[in-house]
């Protein structure tokens, strides 16, 4: 007969993923979001707010398929992984999820995704659209200024600055050549 302290690691051991869920998917999120707002870095929120998207279409899709899940022992587990794929910091899963499948879809949700621009794809990013959503703020020309500069660097935004002010003063000129370093017309 096994002692008391046996019988509490079998009972942990066998409800693990009921107690470790929780602090994976909401005690310690939620402690890193406080600290992703209380940071200048708009880096860890995207990371944060990414992250509580994807646990809301996991929630949805539990709910959605409450009876298949039901009959999938490995479910708890499967999500348990996931969850902490999602949210560690030395995965940084949500972030990577944003990167590669929702910012390029929702930055051109009308367009198939396109094979990769040769050299300094920048560019084709840059063009500035505003955006009207009634959840969110209206999109300004320095906020997309400052995504662009987040995202490839200062460089980088300097260049196309560069580039466009030699551009604008060729057309100015009549002497308007169409060429560039980065692509081949």
């Amino acid at each position: 007969m096994g002692t008391s302290g046996d019988n509490f690691l079998q009972v942990l051991f066998k409800n693990f993923d009921v107690l470790a869920l929780p602090l994976v998917t909401l005690v310690y999120p939620l402690y890193a979001s406080i600290k992703a707002i209380e940071s200048r870095s708009s880096i860890d929120d995207q990371q944060w707010l990414t992250y509580w998207d994807l646990y809301s279409l996991i929630t949805l899709f539990e709910l959605t398929f409450s009876k298949v899940l039901e009959v999938l022992a490995i479910w708890p587990y499967a999500k348990l992984i996931l969850s902490c794929w999602l949210v560690l910091p030395q995965f940084n899963g949500a972030a990577h999820v944003y990167r590669h499948y929702v910012r390029p879809f929702y930055m051109n949700p009308q367009m198939p995704q396109m094979p990769q621009m040769p050299k300094f794809s920048g560019a084709s990013q840059m063009w500035y659209v505003p955006r009207k959503n009634i959840f969110s703020k209206q999109d300004d020309v320095l906020s997309a200024a400052e995504r662009y500069m987040e995202e490839h660097g200062t460089e980088a935004f300097e260049r196309l600055i560069t580039k466009a002010d030699r551009d604008a003063r060729a057309r100015r000129n009549g002497s308007y050549m169409i060429f560039d370093d980065d692509y081949i017309y």
